[in-house]
């Protein structure tokens, strides 16, 4: 791509693109979401699949991707977005169909639908943002929350004696026959978000080869729930979160 000036005579080296709406995301500062949710789009519109392509997103945060993403997408009950998408995809198998979940959705009231997606090899992709809180409904513990964390169902920190350990619902995942290509990364640094953005290209071809499932686990942060700064919850995560869910591939396709 040639260079491109404005009318003031400065480079453009980034421009929105045309798949997201032109709402204002309204995420709190510093959250992953809006990432994601551009990343999503960039891949959609540079793979040239936007009339192709179907999203789905159930309860949570998530449900604001219907505002942002200018593509078909189709609301799910709070869970369902694996299996909503797996209808989808049987009726229209030449789209490219994928779901956007939290982990209160995925990993908590949506667990069976994941596991059984999955294990099925449905050919679709599971987008699945980890910030191991519920961030839109108080920052209640998560399945994901780490032990010690405090949240505001876990005033004292998650104790494993009375409510379990955190669940690693992608390493799960990746155990499943029906598991083509499965990983973890995060968006909290540019060269993390380059390895993200790769991640869902690969996802989105992968899906037209008709092997299995494609997951991303995407560990992200919640300032807000958390309740700390922007900087500091990105801190945290790297402290607290990543030595629970280390970023890599759990599952790549045999070559």
């Amino acid at each position: 791509m040639g260079q491109v000036l404005t009318m003031e005579g400065m480079e453009i080296v980034y421009e929105k693109p045309g798949t997201l709406t032109q709402t204002p995301f309204h995420f709190c500062p510093g959250c992953g979401h809006g990432v994601v949710h551009r990343l999503l789009m960039e891949v959609v519109e540079e793979m040239g699949i936007i009339d192709q392509t179907v999203g789905v997103a159930p309860v949570g945060c998530s449900v604001f991707a219907y505002n942002y993403m200018d593509i078909d997408m189709q609301e799910a009950a709070h869970g369902r977005a694996s299996a909503v998408a797996t209808g989808i995809k049987r009726v229209l198998p030449d789209k490219y169909v994928f779901s956007y979940q939290g982990d209160g959705d995925l990993a908590a009231i949506g667990t069976g639908e994941t596991i059984h997606t999955v294990n099925r090899g449905e050919n679709i992709l599971m987008v699945f943002i980890n910030n191991a809180i519920y961030g839109m409904t108080g920052g209640q513990m998560a399945p994901t929350t780490l032990l010690g964390q405090v949240t505001s169902t876990t005033p004292f920190g998650r104790e494993s004696s009375h409510v379990g350990f955190p669940l690693k619902i992608t390493d799960l995942v990746a155990q499943l026959p029906g598991a083509y290509y499965v990983t973890r990364q995060t968006v909290h640094t540019a060269a993390a978000v380059r390895r993200t953005k790769k991640a869902i290209e690969a996802s989105f071809k992968y899906q037209m080869l008709k092997k299995g499932t494609c997951f991303i686990e995407v560990v992200s942060n919640c300032p807000s729930g958390w309740k700390m700064t922007p900087v500091e919850a990105n801190v945290w995560m790297e402290k607290n979160m990543l030595p629970i869910y280390p970023v890599g591939d759990l599952k790549v396709p045999k070559q």
